[in-house]
């Protein structure tokens, strides 16, 4: 291997900063006193509900956050895309009330 290639790159140094920045891929498991709750349903995807009301579910694409809002995968909307997991279901929180 040439002496250039082992050196790090600039690109790399940089993104390898901002990748440690971002928050966790994989979100703690809700506390049993929540009144919503997730769960993970398929590789990256988390159901959402509140009660016993699936509110949506969130995709997980990359670093992003993917929110999706209905009770039915297949016809679900996307509401919005973020990097937080407490955004995303914040999002579909006050998607149920309007």
């Amino acid at each position: 291997m040439s002496p250039i290639a082992r050196k790090p790159s600039a690109v790399r140094l940089a993104t390898s900063g901002a990748l440690r920045q971002l928050p966790p891929r994989r979100p703690a498991a809700p506390s049993t006193e929540a009144d919503v709750r997730w769960e993970i349903v398929d590789v990256d995807r988390y159901e959402v509900r509140e009660g016993e009301v699936v509110l949506g579910y969130v995709d997980v694409v990359g670093a992003v956050f993917v929110v999706l809002g209905g009770p039915w995968y297949a016809a679900a909307v996307e509401l919005r895309q973020t990097l937080r997991f407490d955004e995303a279901i914040q999002t579909l929180r006050s998607s149920r009330r309007h």
